[in-house]
């Protein structure tokens, strides 16, 4: 892959000390490039950013310079796409946080400005009940929002269970590191980010000369809640990262929702906390949050006959029926199908044997 000149003056401002993504955008504002940026004299660059403190001097520019050289050589070689806050493919919606980083490193083939976007994140210490919802979550999404895209912190616990469950379930996720593309932690990990780069991706701000320390995993938070519409907290402690994520999207004026938990769950206690709190919705299941997002579902969902080919020409106008009406009364289906009651009840029978009606009170029945 071949990047253009201008590439290495865009990871060199990265590494001048200080930098940030205001700074960047007031001098490319009043210069034009990144390249123009290091050619123009250091008293003027001072001057434009209104410091006292000497950010642009010689070695500071000539150390930038270096590292950023010696990082292009490591983009080439493993085909990672360096993603500048003026380019289009950098995402929009991290762009709108005043903290959002100059530039990103990215190796994958999701659509960073797809339509649809959430984070999930929660405890490492992840129970049966947040990795059960969260797989019922997802499956449930995935089959309302095949373009959804995934995003969370490849850790341990809840994260790792949203990256592999949207997997699962064919759709795209995207992890955020605390580090260089270099490195992978925890190691445990790397088959399921191997197979996030053909389905999503991995980003990170971090080159891959950057050490990689404690703060780095603070840091990263602001990328997942920046990038998405809204973040989704499965199980999470008193305190812990993933708090401090929903208090970021919070800032951000992004949607924050929560599963409620059992309140002697420890692990349930951050998220029934940001419930209690009004700084988090109440979410149950994949229509909440739908619901919330103001996302519209298919009137129709495929229909689960299809697991079902054997199916034979009276259970098939049967589910055909119920599909249509969402509930239905024996009667009704007698009178609408055309059929005599005791075909009806027989066949009704044989349906919820194969798990695809459930009877209710009344003689009603619906689809499972």
């Amino acid at each position: 892959m071949a990047l253009c000149e201008e590439t290495i003056y865009q990871i060199a401002l990265t590494r001048i000390k200080g930098m940030n993504l205001l700074l960047a955008k007031t001098l490319l504002d009043t210069i034009g490039s990144a390249s123009e940026i290091f050619k123009e004299k250091r008293q003027n660059l001072q001057n434009i950013c209104k410091l006292q403190t000497p950010v642009f001097s010689d070695e500071s520019i000539k150390t930038a310079l270096e590292t950023a050289k010696r990082e292009i050589d490591f983009i080439e070689k493993n085909h990672i796409i360096p993603l500048f806050f003026s380019d289009s493919e950098y995402p929009a919606r991290l762009n709108e946080c005043i903290d959002a980083p100059i530039l990103l490193y990215y190796r994958g083939t999701a659509n960073l400005n797809s339509s649809k976007i959430i984070s999930i994140v929660g405890t490492r210490h992840a129970t049966n009940y947040g990795r059960d919802f969260c797989k019922t979550l997802l499956q449930e999404l995935s089959r309302w929002f095949p373009d959804l895209i995934i995003v969370s912190g490849l850790a341990y616990g809840i994260d790792i269970c949203a990256h592999r469950e949207a997997l699962n379930n064919k759709l795209q996720t995207i992890g955020i590191l605390a580090h260089g593309m270099n490195t992978l932690y925890p190691a445990t990990h790397r088959k399921t980010a191997a197979e996030m780069l053909s389905c999503g991706g991995l980003l990170t701000e971090y080159s891959s000369q950057h050490p990689t320390h404690k703060g780095n995993f603070v840091a990263r938070n602001r990328i997942v809640a920046g990038m998405s519409d809204a973040t989704l907290i499965i199980e999470s402690a008193e305190k812990g990262g993933s708090l401090i994520t929903a208090g970021i999207a919070e800032s951000y004026h992004r949607d924050v929702f929560a599963l409620p938990g059992n309140i002697q769950n420890e692990y349930s206690k951050g998220c029934n906390q940001l419930i209690r709190n009004n700084r988090a919705a109440l979410v149950t299941s994949a229509r909440d949050i739908a619901d919330a997002m103001c996302w519209d579902i298919p009137d129709k969902e495929p229909k689960q006959i299809s697991l079902f080919p054997e199916l034979n020409e009276t259970e098939t106008l049967l589910m055909e029926i119920l599909e249509e009406k969402g509930e239905c009364h024996i009667n009704q289906l007698t009178i609408i199908g055309n059929l005599p009651a005791s075909q009806v009840l027989a066949t009704l029978l044989e349906l919820e044997f194969k798990g695809l009606v459930r009877p209710y009170p009344g003689g009603l029945y619906r689809k499972s």
